[in-house]
């Protein structure tokens, strides 16, 4: 079932209500320091106080809105897409309202502009606020150094699984059965597969929070199913594989008619995040062109379902318990100081790797 939101009265006084308290607890917010700052993603990420309760606030700058796919409701509740062209007022020509040079040499100019904002059609940024933020999400959001560690089924039994099972208590989870059971986001709500008699095979799709919701270059959703017994790549097993493959081709078959096929089903890349930043099954569904998305893509991190499915042909009964798996992990996630880090410096002295030399070209290289 694809859902339509309402566009009625009382779904207008709800925004105006929900945007309202959103602005009333931003201009709360009071800075204590920069926790990171992306000029890669053009994403800033901040920690303040909010009411005494620590608060992130997460800016990234906004795409262009010219010659893309921008939903917005229509007359008859449906959310379609409206196709701007470069002519546009907002678009990133006639939307320059200043504009500095900065040099120019030959047939190249160089400059700095200002853009003429809209909060609809154009906005300057994405905001995203994380209050009461935990420590968890504090370690999360920091700039922090990564390294790769072989998760070897030893190692996640005795290191991995008991942080697992103890990120996953409902009081955790408890935004996730906000959307699955108590309504929370409906109205954000891309496609609901659910059926009463079948929660097995039921699942929602939604965007995630790292979409503005506006260019569908950029479009990020995530799936979230039903099922309980699975709470990340580990759990797969050989049985799970048409379950998995179902999934998949509901989410190729139904995700692109929603957007009007302005993003067709071999362009989305749909995967698995190990380790994932939730311990209840989801599934990420991206836009191949979105390449702006930092380690979030990348080896170490992404597993593509196709390769997931076609692995549990070769795992034996236990699924991906069996296999070793390589990924990134940072130096403020939890685990790295429960256990990885220490297993990361036998792996390298197992493997005959020397140890970083204490002084680099007269450099201290201790905390690098």
């Amino acid at each position: 079932m694809i859902n339509k939101p309402n566009m009625s009265s009382e779904t207008t006084s709800k925004e105006e209500a929900n945007n309202a308290e959103l602005l009333s607890l931003i201009r709360k917010f009071q800075f204590t320091r920069v926790l990171d700052s992306n000029p890669q993603t053009k994403v800033i990420s901040l920690l303040g106080i909010i009411d005494d309760k620590e608060a992130i606030i997460t800016a990234e700058k906004t795409h262009f809105t010219f010659d893309e796919n921008i939903r917005r409701p229509s007359q008859d509740g449906t959310s379609t897409p409206v196709f701007y062209q470069c002519e546009n007022e907002y678009s990133c020509v006639n939307g320059i309202e200043e504009l500095k040079e900065i040099t120019s040499n030959d047939i190249y100019h160089w400059g700095l502009s200002v853009m003429k904002q809209n909060i609809k059609y154009n906005p300057t940024a994405k905001i995203n606020l994380i209050w009461p933020a935990t420590e968890v999400h504090i370690r999360k959001y920091e700039q922090q150094n990564f390294h790769l560690i072989r998760e070897t089924p030893e190692i996640y039994t005795r290191v991995v699984e008991p942080y697992v099972n103890e990120m996953s208590n409902n009081k955790r989870l408890k935004w996730v059965d906000n959307i699955l059971y108590e309504g929370a986001e409906a109205d954000r709500i891309v496609f609901k597969d659910y059926q009463e008699d079948n929660k097995r095979d039921s699942f929602v799709v939604l965007p995630d929070m790292k979409w503005d919701g506006i260019n569908i270059d950029a479009l990020y959703l995530v799936a979230i199913v039903y099922r309980d017994d699975i709470k990340s790549l580990r759990d797969l097993r050989p049985n799970d594989q048409e379950w998995l493959i179902n999934i998949y081709n509901k989410i190729k078959s139904v995700i692109p008619g929603c957007y009007n096929y302005a993003v067709h089903p071999d362009e989305l890349r749909v995967f698995i995040h190990y380790q994932p930043s939730y311990y209840h099954f989801h599934i990420h569904i991206v836009n191949v062109k979105h390449a702006g998305l930092g380690n979030g893509i990348a080896a170490g991190k992404a597993i593509l379902i196709d390769d997931a499915i076609e692995l549990l042909n070769y795992l034996g009964p236990k699924g991906f318990m069996n296999k070793t798996l390589t990924y990134v992990i940072g130096e403020n996630h939890d685990l790295w100081k429960r256990g990885l880090e220490r297993e990361v410096e036998k792996q390298l002295k197992e493997d005959g790797i020397p140890k970083v030399p204490k002084l680099v070209n007269g450099f201290s290289m201790e905390n690098q």
